[in-house]
């Protein structure tokens, strides 16, 4: 019998089998940021147990409050900077080098084909999009990687999403993955993991894969992941050049994690998205979608372009197509904040900061403080923000708020219309 991707990391990485249902699996990276790091370092302190299982596989950023807001999270910041000074964390990205964490761990190359990887977040599953094994854990597992180097995940069950077709100009993967949520529902893929396979997602670039597994969590994944192939080469050529030959040769190394054609599926899904509109949330969970053009003339008071979901370049890029030479709509304030320095440098160096300040967008660092409501363009009570963000959660972006999920085209026709519209009419 054939096995899935995850079936081979698994296998790869097992450290030991205590039931048949549970698995013990040596980690290759052990994420951190400054929400759910601090609790895990003090109780690992209280504990007399105040180490790390090999600084050279822990990552750690401040990124979701940043700079600090208050005397809170100025102590999370402290915490975090001071405990990767005592571990001798090199990989430590503070105030002005940070970045948002499932932005910027790809962007440094620390995440590979076959990987396993956890991080006290649930976005973790972005990270599959190179052919990795990566989820979101609790602060006990969180606490047991950092410590041991091990986490203990259940047996997995894959399910696949299969994409055919070619989607139409002003519609992104962004679509695609709310789309696939409203198929499934918050609860379809509970306890799975969620292969995305098929045409569209080998034409893809790495920042659409992204997109694709860091939106699995909303289905109720485990994770998501797409297999390693040229495309994930080619990203990672400047980390990887001294490993292999050529990048052709990556290419072929990667295929050993690709799922065999015997694997066996809960479940599997064909998706065509030739006709796909752009879609957008409407409610408070993350499979209420609907066509876009359902939701027309809805008003907003916020536009928020940004996030480990669409802050990557080509995010910005796709917004900026509409946005150049036009002016947000009377009375809607629009955000962006560029994932990353790199990121931002680059939307700097082409232009792409310029149209967003010239059409009336504030632009802020790279942070991940709105789209938890926690800094950097929380809602009041009733109002409404287009976002490009991954959770629609009744006051996610702040207490009585609303939040509309959509793609950075979209957001962006939101902003100069100043309400949910279509992108396509801009982009003919």
């Amino acid at each position: 019998m054939g096995k899935t991707i995850t079936e081979k990391i698994f296998d790869a990485h097992l450290r030991d089998n205590p039931t048949p249902e549970n698995m013990v699996l040596d980690l290759d990276v052990v994420l951190c940021h400054e929400i759910t790091t601090p609790i895990a370092i003090m109780d690992l302190m209280a504990k007399g147990m105040d180490r790390v299982f090999d600084p050279t596989k822990i990552k750690a950023v401040i990124d979701h409050v940043t700079p600090a807001k208050d005397s809170k999270t100025a102590m999370q910041g402290k915490i975090m900077r001071d405990w990767a000074k005592r571990q001798n964390i090199k990989d430590f990205f503070d105030v002005g080098d940070n970045g948002v964490c499932h932005a910027l761990f790809p962007e440094k190359g620390f995440i590979r084909p076959g990987y396993t990887v956890i991080m006290g977040d649930s976005h973790t599953c972005t990270h599959g999009a190179f052919g990795a094994f990566a989820a979101g854990v609790g602060t006990t597992d969180l606490e047991v990687g950092i410590l041991k180097g091990v986490c203990t995940f259940r047996k997995p069950v894959s399910m696949k999403v299969e994409l055919t077709g070619d989607l139409q100009t002003g519609v992104s993967a962004k679509d695609v993955i709310l789309a696939i949520i409203k198929k499934l529902t918050v609860n379809g893929a509970t306890d799975r993991i969620i292969e995305f396979t098929g045409t569209l997602v080998e034409k893809m670039n790495m920042s659409a894969r992204m997109t694709l597994c860091n939106m699995a969590v909303e289905a109720g994944a485990t994770s998501g992941v797409c297999y390693p192939d040229r495309i994930t080469a080619e990203y990672l050529w400047p980390f990887i050049k001294d490993e292999y030959v050529t990048i052709d040769a990556a290419t072929e190394d990667f295929k050993r994690w690709h799922s065999d054609a015997d694997a066996e599926y809960a479940e599997i899904i064909t998706f065509d998205v030739t006709t796909l509109v752009p879609q957008t949330t409407y409610g408070y969970k993350p499979d209420h979608v609907k066509d876009i053009q359902d939701m027309e003339g809805e008003a907003i008071d916020q536009v928020y372009i940004g996030s480990c979901t669409n802050g990557r370049i080509e995010d910005l890029r796709e917004a900026a197509t509409i946005l150049k030479g036009k002016k947000l709509a009377t009375g809607i304030r629009g955000i962006v904040t560029p994932a990353t320095p790199a990121i931002y440098s680059q939307a700097l160096e082409e232009g792409i900061i310029k149209i967003f300040m010239d059409c009336g967008f504030c632009v802020l660092n790279p942070t991940c403080g709105a789209c938890l409501g926690m800094s950097a363009g929380v809602l009041a009570e009733d109002e409404v923000c287009a976002s490009t963000t991954n959770r629609n959660f009744n006051g996610r972006m702040g207490k009585g708020g609303m939040v509309h999920l959509m793609s950075p085209a979209s957001a962006a026709a939101a902003a100069i219309t100043g309400t949910i519209s279509d992108p396509r009419k801009f982009l003919q």
